[in-house]
Formats: structure tokens, C-alpha cells, sequence
């Protein structure tokens, strides 16, 4: 009989484009890339098959939020909100739950957390660290006037929101992500402790029973990028990241990071260079981090208000 730890020998399926599959000790890593970050998969299983098709369904489910939801994509669904030119637009049942759920943080947030920003985040260009350019003010306050969640008649079926106004989901998509491809996972493989790591943001449904120690999750040091400054260990629950350590403009040696705030239409003052916050799901892990880095200078009060575990750095 073969030993408990030895691995299943069968024929590894073929994986979707881009995604690669490693042995560890402890099961399979998964990697890919999506939403512009790296995502990686920690599968506690011996069964190469099972790994396989596993990663498949997370770079596949990954792909499709992407293709649906990105501003960087053309004609997409979110495209065609976009350019309803004031006219209702139908929605299915997936994009109604996440405007529900944007409608739950703007009302949260004092307004301030808004995903009809887009015109001003087409302003602010973070992408292009050695020749963005900080928008006048003439272009931020006309940026400004097309911004107001409040305007949008959002029905089960359809969304209808003021000509030249437009939705940036960016702000909760890639933890949408995450947990709805955790939770497929965990559907289909219930008795198997899978951690989805999209880009920072993770989730883990099936709790970790085996001898073995938790996940080991590593928080990034800002400061110091690509090296962890603090050690999680998670075996079930989800955390999410925010912050402004990859995506930000300096201009006359003033630093700009790429969390804007609605209200001024300026990046957000005093904000910390990430926060990271552990929650039931990513998606209310993402709302609070971002909340918090909405809130500046008062990043930790507001999150000890909430009680739940948080790291700030700034």
C-alpha cells in the first residue's frame, strides 16, 4: 500500500492558458495571472487531478469577472452601462448583486465610497508613474458633477444612470472574485481547504483541519515591496488589502496615491500606504480596508471601531 503522503499518479489534465501547477509538501500551488495581479492558489490535496481542475475553475471563473467588469476592456458589459447615453440598460442577476452591494458601501461610507466615479478616475491616470499629470480644476470639477451614486435607478433587471456618468467596479470586483470562486470551489470539493490568494486579497472557506499548521499568509511590507513584514496564519475566514504602494503619481515631490475621494476629487489625504483587514469574506474585507483608507488620517479609529483585525501601515 502506498504511503499516506504519496501522490496520486494519474495524468495531470491540461490547464488553462498562462496557468502553472507546483508540487509542495503540503499539496499543489496553482499560479496565473488576472486583474492585473498575480493569483495563486494553495490546494491541500495529493490528487493532481483534482488540483488541476481546481486551478482551472479559478483562472476561468477569474477571466470572466475580468471580462465583464473591467473599465480596460471595450464593449464588455460594464462598456455598455457605460454608454447607456441615459437610456435603461439591462442587468442580470450578477451585476445586480454587485450594485446592491456598492449601494450598501456608498451609504456606508457618507457617500465617499462611490463607484460611479469613473470620470474621475479617467482623470487620474496611475498607470504611467513617469508622465502622469495631476488633472486642473476645471477638469476635476467637471469630473465631480457626473459623479453621484444616489442618481442611478437600479431595478432587478436594469440600471438607468444620467448621460456621461460611468461605473468603475474596481473597488470591489476583484474580491467579488475571490470569494465567488472560492465558493464554487468549495461547492464542488466541500471536504477540501483550498486559499484563494487573488492579488492580496484571499479567501478560505473550508476550514484546515489537517495536522498540519494554518495557511501561512504573509502581509506585504510597503516600504520594503515584495517582502511580508507580518505572518498570518488562516484556516478559515478572508482578508483583503488596500492601498496606494503600487498605484500612485509623484509630481513635485508630492506623492498622490490612486484611492480618490468623490468628494474633493482628489486622492485621499493622509491615507496609509495599505490596509489590510480580516473578515467572514473578501468582500466585506475589501468595503472596510477601503473604507479606512477613505478615511485618512483616522484609518485606525475607524477600523477598532468595527472590531476586527486590522494591519495599517504608513
Amino acid at each position: 500500500m502506498a504511503p499516506s503522503d504519496s501522490r496520486t499518479e494519474m495524468t495531470q489534465p491540461p490547464l488553462a492558458q498562462g496557468a502553472e501547477l507546483h508540487p509542495r509538501p503540503w499539496g499543489f500551488l496553482g499560479q496565473f495571472r488576472a486583474m492585473a495581479s498575480p493569483c495563486e492558489l494553495l490546494i491541500a490535496t495529493s490528487d493532481v487531478t483534482t488540483a488541476s481542475h481546481i486551478l482551472n475553475l479559478a483562472a476561468h471563473e477569474a477571466k470572466r469577472i475580468e471580462t465583464k467588469y473591467s473599465r480596460f476592456i471595450t464593449h464588455n458589459p460594464l462598456w455598455q452601462l457605460n454608454h447607456g447615453d441615459g437610456s435603461p440598460m439591462p442587468i442580470d442577476a450578477e451585476t445586480h448583486r454587485l450594485l446592491s452591494f456598492a449601494q450598501q458601501c456608498y451609504s456606508l461610507s457618507d457617500g465617499r465610497f462611490d463607484i460611479s466615479a469613473g470620470p474621475l478616475m479617467q482623470l487620474w491616470r496611475f498607470e504611467d508613474l513617469q508622465h502622469g499629470r495631476i488633472p486642473s480644476a476645471q477638469e476635476i470639477d467637471h469630473a465631480k458633477s457626473l459623479v453621484d451614486f444616489s442618481a442611478l435607478h437600479i431595478t432587478p433587471t436594469s440600471l438607468q444612470m444620467p448621460k456621461a456618468m460611468s461605473l468603475d467596479f474596481g473597488g470591489i470586483a476583484k474580491e467579488y472574485a475571490v470569494d465567488n470562486t472560492a465558493r464554487l470551489i468549495a461547492e464542488r470539493w466541500p471536504a477540501l481547504s483550498v486559499l484563494v490568494n487573488f492579488g492580496g486579497d484571499i479567501a478560505c472557506p473550508v476550514t484546515r483541519t489537517s495536522p498540519e499548521s494554518a495557511w501561512q499568509v504573509g502581509i506585504e511590507n510597503p516600504n520594503a515591496l515584495d517582502s511580508a513584514s507580518a505572518l498570518l496564519q488562516i484556516r478559515q475566514g478572508a482578508l483583503a488589502t488596500s492601498g496606494t504602494t503600487r498605484r500612485y503619481l509623484e509630481k513635485d515631490h508630492k506623492r498622490y496615491g490612486h484611492i480618490v475621494d468623490p468628494s474633493s476629487g482628489f486622492p485621499v489625504a493622509n491615507a496609509p500606504l495599505s490596509v489590510t483587514v480580516l473578515a467572514q469574506n473578501c468582500v466585506m474585507a475589501g468595503m472596510l480596508s477601503t473604507m479606512a483608507m477613505l478615511e485618512g488620517a483616522n484609518a485606525e479609529a475607524f477600523l477598532t471601531a468595527q472590531g476586527v483585525y486590522f494591519q495599517v501601515y504608513r
